[in-house]
């Protein structure tokens, strides 16, 4: 898994969500992660069905962040688990082998490597830059994505307050995918932010 790892904003619903997030696949979006904690779980339902469809339809992976139930109740690719959002065991036997799972790390390199022998699909280390999703966020730095290319052997996401400005010394330490909200949703040209964020990778492989 590499590229760019959309992120939905929980102020957006419905017809407006499905639209901003088809301009950020059009744009090369790999993987989208459906996060809301707040609508009920109708809404919920509902909007994440149709994203599952929207995403198999333009060939990306469709996350669900912390709801196996969920996940498995729309045909997502996977859950994404928190601190807090349950084990990786648990979401593994609800949502089988084949599933992603991914984990949050924060600044935690032995949370990470918990997670690698527990069986996650990839890891997510931040946040790297302020985050005005979540401004009292545990701030983490590139040494652990430096360290994370030598030592890990699964893929890294990198998060926080991540835009086209600020991405590309995390993808150069070494991050896999970066995982953006309101770097991406929040411009006011969605599909173009994307195209951006994607050709990052491209041009950090070229240096390489």
């Amino acid at each position: 898994m590499r590229g760019l790892y959309a992120i939905t904003p929980e102020d957006l619903m419905g017809s407006q969500l499905l639209k901003a997030v088809e301009e950020a696949l059009e744009g090369g979006c790999k993987i989208l992660q459906y996060r809301n904690k707040t609508s009920d779980v109708a809404r919920r339902r509902q909007d994440a069905g149709a994203l599952a469809r929207l995403c198999r339809r333009h060939g990306a992976r469709f996350i669900v962040n912390d709801d196996p139930e969920l996940a498995a109740a729309v045909g997502a690719d996977g859950v994404h688990l928190g601190r807090d959002d349950g084990s990786l065991s648990e979401a593994r036997a609800r949502l089988g082998r084949d599933a992603i799972i991914g984990i949050s790390c924060y600044d935690d390199w032995k949370r990470a490597m918990a997670a690698v022998q527990q069986g996650a699909d990839y890891v997510a280390f931040g946040a790297f830059y302020p985050s005005p999703t979540k401004p009292n966020a545990i701030r983490a730095d590139l040494q652990l994505l430096e360290r994370a290319r030598r030592e890990l052997a699964l893929p890294v996401v990198a998060i926080g307050g991540i835009t086209p400005e600020n991405a590309q010394p995390l993808i150069d330490a070494g991050a896999d995918m970066v995982a953006v909200i309101q770097g991406l949703f929040g411009r006011s040209d969605i599909r173009a932010t994307a195209h951006r964020l994607s050709a990052l990778f491209e041009e950090s492989r070229g240096r390489s």
